[in-house]
């Protein structure tokens, strides 16, 4: 199994030019691990949740509507919530109808997010898996076309955009920490990079998608818990990342769900920063010490999704 040949650094630099005027080059916050308790040693954060929608998701929802021809039966989606908002949100901009399917275990937070940009919202199922099954039945009834969250080249084209607004930011940066659910985000990254860059993943435990496919060598079904299955809980990971990721990034790091709680404690007593678990859960892993830079090792982490009510101004 080898890589997809059009998600490659040259493909992922067209499709920037072509996202460019409808999404943000997000800030880079630069820090130091002593700040956290930790050894001292640079430390930065891509602030992606800075992103429109509240997540990287944009990217790869813009990718994917500017790309393929859509009918009036509009697009249609299955989300834990981030992909749904991202979608909605760029067909709201470009004027196409949109209907998105999460499961029940989406957050609050993330339905208004959707319903707020204007597309149809609906209820199918428990888990991930069951919203996507409702979503391609619509699909094939209604004649929508499907936009999936993370196994899409569209969409690994896009995510893989941070890649590069991170090495015109951090062109000295060793190592970049990046949360896995379905692994669109880190496939497109890890694309990018081609290895010039170590890139960790990073899951919770009690979803551990990632870790199992490289157990079993290839995507395999994984369970779906953790504080984070909004976000990072599908039922496993992409058929189009894992080459990628089996040649491009490190083995997976596991969190438990205590860790990513401490990790998004930490990032608003620090930093003044609000993050959802899903956002938390790559820098879990440097606060937990479950991955420790070596002297001199430049470190960033992504903090990729911040639609959530853990803050509210009454």
């Amino acid at each position: 199994m080898l890589p997809d040949t059009t998600i490659t650094p040259e493909c992922i630099a067209e499709t920037e030019k072509r996202i460019r005027p409808h999404i943000r080059h997000t800030p880079v916050l630069h820090s130091d691990l002593a700040d956290f308790g930790l050894a001292a040693g640079p430390l930065d954060f891509k602030l992606e949740f800075l992103q429109h929608s509240g997540s990287f998701k944009a990217r790869g929802a813009f990718s994917s509507l500017l790309g393929r021809d859509v009918p009036a039966a509009g697009v249609v989606a299955a989300s834990g919530g981030n992909h749904g908002a991202a979608v909605a949100y760029a067909a709201m901009r470009l004027g196409i109808p949109a209907t998105i399917f999460v499961p029940s275990v989406t957050s609050p937070a993330k339905a208004e997010r959707i319903r707020s940009y204007g597309a149809n919202l609906v209820i199918g199922g428990e888990r991930y898996a069951d919203a996507l099954a409702a979503s391609q039945q619509w699909s094939e009834e209604r004649g929508a076309v499907a936009i999936h969250a993370y196994d899409q080249p569209e969409t690994l084209l896009g995510q893989g955009t941070i890649g590069g607004e991170i090495e015109a930011d951090i062109p000295d940066i060793d190592t970049l920490l990046v949360a896995v659910g379905g692994g669109g985000l880190i496939g497109g990254i890890a694309a990018w990079f081609q290895g010039r860059v170590r890139v960790v993943a990073v899951e919770p435990e009690g979803a551990p998608t990632l870790w199992q496919a490289f157990e079993a060598g290839h995507p395999v079904d994984a369970p779906a818990g953790s504080i984070a299955a909004d976000s990072l809980a599908p039922k496993r990971v992409g058929e189009l990342m894992f080459p990628i990721a089996r040649a491009y990034a490190q083995r997976p790091v596991l969190v438990s769900d205590d860790e990513i709680r401490q990790a998004q404690q930490t990032l608003w007593d620090r930093l003044r920063i609000v993050v959802e678990p899903g956002g938390a859960t790559a820098f879990a892993a440097l606060l937990a010490r479950k991955y420790v830079p070596a002297l001199d090792e430049r470190v960033a982490v992504l903090l990729c999704g911040a639609n959530t009510t853990a803050v509210r101004f009454d």
